[in-house]
């Protein structure tokens, strides 16, 4: 029997040893304890995975259909409006350029490039298969952390869930438990009054 200073005595594992005060539905809880946390083991790992191969696939398949073009600033960098946080995060600005399709034809747009650019500049940018500019699919380092996040923050969701779920199932284990204990007590009650007054 294990003790602790102002605690009550404890009995590790009683709810499968023979105690005629333990009941079906505290092994049930016990059980249940038991097959939540494996199962949110299992579950979380299998969906991390899962995300981390989803993403590194998507990642793959960005390059696939990305592919880097030469480019021409047509105005200066630091004139331009700083970009928002991209994916890269090397702060660039986004500035207007010009490049050449492989048709030959020549198009114009906005697409981030460093803040120290000046107009005439060669930039490289990226164009999709359709020849509109996209950002650059991320390399590296940086796609090992997106992958890798992936998997962390579906896995850790993941045990969240099945771990809330199992908490919801034990909680109504207990409700139970105490509703049967009611029940039982009103019946046992009048004779237990019966003999503290006979």
């Amino acid at each position: 029997m294990a003790t602790t200073h102002g605690a009550r005595p404890t009995v590790p594992w009683w709810r499968w040893r023979d105690n005629p005060l333990c009941r079906r539905s505290d092994v049930a809880e016990a059980w249940l304890m038991i097959a939540t946390v494996v199962l949110a083991l299992v579950l979380s790992g299998f969906a991390g995975i899962t995300a981390a191969g989803a993403v590194d696939a998507s990642l793959d398949d960005r390059r696939e259909h990305t592919r880097p073009v030469p480019a021409v600033l047509v105005e200066n960098a630091r004139d331009a409006a700083p970009a928002p946080v991209s994916e890269s995060g090397d702060g660039g600005v986004w500035a207007g350029v010009r490049w050449t399709a492989p048709d030959g034809t020549r198009h114009t747009g906005r697409a981030e490039v460093p803040a120290d650019g000046e107009k005439g500049d060669k930039v490289t940018v990226h164009t999709d298969g359709n020849g509109r500019l996209v950002s650059a699919p991320p390399e590296g380092a940086e796609a090992g952390f997106q992958i890798a996040m992936a998997g962390i923050t579906v896995a850790f969701v993941t045990a969240g869930m099945v771990l809330l779920v199992g908490w919801i199932a034990r909680a109504r284990l207990r409700l139970r438990r105490l509703d049967l204990w009611e029940a039982e007590w009103r019946q046992v009650e009048p004779t237990w009054r019966k003999r503290m007054t006979g």
